[in-house]
């Protein structure tokens, strides 16, 4: 499957960029090149979209050693990983399989494969079903994306009941505590996952100086929707369908803050001229947190910051 679905070719028609989205169009494969394939086998995490067994929409992450993305034919990748049972996605992926009686049948998912030190991402979206302790995921889309608003940083791996690994822990709420409300203000970086109106996945980057994401409340956030591809993935979905889920990284200790909630796209023009660099607004409301301490294993070095990130008003 490739193509515009009717929600992102609204969306790119009201931003004035369907003759940019038509041509940007051409990098929307169905198949993962070799150059794809090698990129994905060097990398120790992937970020994983999808929505769990009550319709919400939750962003999440699946770590391993590099080779644990594997592409064994064009259309394929596969998962050496699950996340663990506390995970806000763990039903959906740990439960997938390829139907028959009875059977949930594959979970569709959206992907990005991310490389901080490079500043490359690979986006990708399919049908995920068990295989072994891990996933086996036909694809419908890949979209290698540009590297703008990407901070560099470089990883290392704590290794098992070593210094600084911490202890897992989960707390759930329905809205932001001050230390995460704190977390999101000095945020540079989180995942937000999609879906159509036909449960399509799709999972992308957002970037920016710490401060581009605004925490209004602790249950509503806002953030910048920067010049990019003109594809416009993420906002088509929402024009379909305002459910959607993030997933933000810390990048120091390895915890993981996911909401899940409901989003939609701002398109006042004095409302965006207030923020730097803004094309558009999102606003995201909140219905339920769960953050998991010492969640990967990856710790990353200080950033250096993507030299488009536009400046953040004070």
């Amino acid at each position: 499957m490739s193509g515009y679905h009717r929600g992102e070719v609204a969306v790119q028609e009201r931003a004035g960029l369907a003759r940019r989205a038509a041509s940007a169009e051409r990098a929307i494969r169905s198949d993962i090149p070799e150059v794809a394939a090698e990129f994905l086998g060097r990398q120790p995490f992937l970020v994983v979209g999808g929505a769990d067994r009550q319709g919400r929409i939750w962003a999440t992450q699946l770590t391993g050693e590099p080779g644990f993305l594997a592409v064994p034919a064009p259309d394929v990748l596969t998962v050496d990983a699950l996340p663990p049972p506390d995970d806000p996605l763990a039903g959906l992926l740990s439960g997938a399989h390829g139907g028959g009686t009875g059977a949930a049948g594959p979970a569709r998912i959206g992907m990005i494969a991310i490389e901080p030190a490079t500043r490359r991402r690979m986006r990708m979206n399919g049908r995920a079903v068990r295989e072994g302790s891990g996933l086996r995921v036909t694809l419908d889309q890949a979209v290698a994306n540009c590297p703008k608003y990407i901070q560099e940083r470089h990883p290392h791996r704590i290794a098992p009941g070593g210094a600084g690994e911490g202890r897992r822990r989960v707390t759930d709420g329905g809205d932001l505590s001050p230390a995460q409300q704190e977390a999101l203000r000095s945020a540079d970086t989180f995942f937000v996952a999609t879906a159509s109106d036909r449960g399509d996945a799709d999972a992308s980057h957002r970037g920016g100086n710490p401060g581009f994401v605004q925490v209004v409340t602790p249950w509503l956030l806002r953030w910048p929707d920067y010049a990019g591809n003109g594809m416009f993935l993420t906002l088509g979905n929402l024009e379909l369908n305002p459910a959607a889920g993030l997933f933000v990284p810390d990048w120091d200790n390895g915890s993981a803050l996911h909401l899940t909630g409901f989003a939609r796209t701002v398109w006042d023009a004095d409302e965006v001229a207030r923020i730097p660099g803004a094309e558009r607004l999102v606003e995201f409301e909140i219905t339920a947190v769960r953050e998991i301490a010492a969640a990967s294993p990856l710790r990353w070095s200080a950033p250096a910051f993507h030299r488009f990130n536009p400046p953040v008003a004070s």
